[in-house]
C-alpha cells in the first residue's frame, strides 16, 4: 500500500532532496560549505520576503522560537502573546520558561485574535518589549492577520516576533512588508525538508535591541548566527545535508515564484475545504489557513479511531486533535510537497472510512466538490507557474 504523508508537518520530501541528502558527509569548515551556506541564505532572503540575512540554526522550530526571545526580550522583560491556540501557548511558555513577564490575549480556539485585541493589549501594557503572534495556527487551521499586527506594532518600541513555521513557503508571508521583526520557520513544513533546521530574519530594528541587550542564551544567541555569516559560516556544528538538501528545496521555490506558490496553495486549501464539507462535516476554523484544513468529527464517531482507520485501510497519514480538541477535529495538512491529487486521494479515503463508520454522506460527493473548485479557477490558474515575480 503507498503510504501519504499528509500531516501538516512532517510533510513529505522531494525525491532529489533525499537523494542529494543520502551523499556522503562533507566537512562543515570548508570553502564548499560556505559556498553552500551563503547561496541557501540567498534565497531564504527571497522565500522571507525580506533584505535581511536570514538565519540558519540546527534545531527545531520551538528552537528558533527560543532564540527570538532569549535574544530579543531581556530578562523581566514584558511580551504580549497572542494566543489562538496550541502555538501561541508556547510563545507564552517559551517566554515564562525565560523569566519574562508575559500578557496573554486569546480568542477561542477556531478563532483568530482580532487587530483590536492587540491594540487594547498594547494600550494597557506600553511597557511591552514584544509582540508574539503565529501566523498559522496549526492546533486549530486559523490564519491570524499578521498584516495588520504589522501596522499597529510598528507605530511603537515593541518588537513583533513571528511564529510563521508552519506557513511560511506556503502562506503568504511579507516579512519586511508587514513589519515583521523576528520571523521563525522550520524546515519540515513548507520548506519540503526533514526535521532539523530553523530559520530566524531579524529586522534592524530587531538588530538594535539585540544587540543593545546582556547575552541571555550560549547557542540560542543570535548575534554568534549573524557573525559567523559575514564569512558565510556557522558558528556551531550545523546540520549540513540537511542545509545541501534545502538548496534544492529552495532552487525549487524559486524556479516557481512566491507568487504562484500562494496562488497554488490557496486554490488546493479552498478545493479542501470544499471537499470536508461535502462530506457533511463542519471546517473548525473560521479564518482559514492555507497550509491545512481542519473539520469538526460528526457526533458519535471517535476522531482518533477515525484518523487510525484512514492510516490502516488507506496508507493516508492526517493528523488528529490536540489537547482538549483530541478527538474532536481531523488534520488535513497540504503544504511543501503536496499536489492536488494528493488531496483528492485523501479526501477520498477520509469519506470512505466516514461512510464505514455509519456517517451520513453521498459517496463520492467530497472528490467531486474538490475537483469542481479546481474546474473553476482553472482559466483564472492558467499560467500560474509563470504569474509575476516578487524577487527582491
Amino acid at each position: 500500500m503507498k503510504q501519504r504523508l499528509m500531516t501538516p508537518g512532517p510533510t513529505p520530501v522531494p525525491e532529489e532532496t533525499l537523494l542529494e541528502m543520502a551523499k556522503p558527509v562533507t566537512y562543515h569548515r570548508s570553502a564548499g560549505f560556505r559556498q553552500l551556506l551563503a547561496e541557501v541564505t540567498e534565497d531564504l532572503r527571497y522565500v522571507f520576503q525580506t533584505a535581511n540575512p536570514v538565519l540558519t540554526l540546527t534545531a527545531s522550530g520551538t528552537g528558533g522560537m527560543e532564540a527570538a526571545i532569549a535574544s530579543a526580550v531581556p530578562s523581566t522583560g514584558k511580551m504580549i502573546c497572542l494566543i489562538a491556540g496550541r502555538w501561541g501557548e508556547r510563545w507564552r511558555n517559551i517566554g515564562k520558561a525565560l523569566g519574562c513577564e508575559v500578557v496573554s490575549v486569546t480568542s477561542a480556539y477556531g478563532q483568530p485574535v482580532e487587530p483590536n485585541q492587540l491594540a487594547a493589549a498594547l494600550g494597557e501594557h506600553p511597557d511591552a518589549v514584544a509582540v508574539c503572534a503565529t501566523l498559522c495556527e496549526t492546533a486549530t487551521g486559523v490564519k491570524n492577520d499578521i498584516a495588520a499586527y504589522g501596522k499597529i506594532v510598528t507605530g511603537t518600541n515593541c518588537l513583533l516576533v513571528v511564529d510563521a513555521i508552519s506557513a511560511l513557503g506556503c502562506v503568504e508571508c511579507r516579512t519586511d512588508d508587514w513589519h515583521i521583526d523576528l520571523c521563525v520557520t522550520g524546515s519540515q513544513k513548507a520548506l519540503m525538508l526533514p526535521p532539523g533546521l530553523a530559520f530566524v530574519s531579524v529586522s534592524d530594528k530587531g538588530w538594535k535591541v539585540i544587540d543593545a541587550a546582556a547575552p541571555r542564551a550560549f547557542y540560542f544567541d543570535l548575534r554568534k548566527y549573524r557573525d559567523a555569516l559575514k564569512t558565510h559560516d556557522a558558528p556551531f556544528t550545523p546540520a549540513n545535508t540537511l542545509i545541501r538538501g534545502l538548496r534544492l528545496s529552495l532552487k525549487r521555490m524559486r524556479a516557481e515564484g512566491m507568487n504562484a506558490i500562494w496562488t497554488r496553495f490557496a486554490r488546493m486549501a479552498a478545493a479542501a475545504r470544499a471537499g470536508l464539507s461535502a462530506m457533511n462535516l463542519t471546517l473548525f476554523a473560521s479564518a482559514p489557513s492555507e497550509s491545512l484544513s481542519v473539520a469538526m468529527v460528526p457526533e458519535g464517531i471517535d476522531g482518533n479511531a477515525l484518523v487510525a482507520r484512514v492510516e490502516k485501510h488507506y496508507g493516508v497519514k492526517l493528523a488528529g486533535g490536540q489537547d482538549s480538541l483530541k478527538g474532536k477535529i481531523v488534520r488535513l495538512g497540504h503544504m511543501g510537497y503536496i499536489d492536488f491529487f494528493d488531496v483528492l486521494a485523501a479526501l477520498s479515503a477520509l469519506e470512505l472510512v466516514l461512510l464505514e463508520m455509519g456517517h451520513s454522506l453521498e459517496p463520492g460527493a467530497s472528490v467531486a466538490a474538490a475537483q469542481r473548485v479546481m474546474a473553476e479557477s482553472i482559466n483564472v490558474g492558467q499560467g500560474v507557474g509563470n504569474a509575476a515575480r516578487v524577487d527582491r
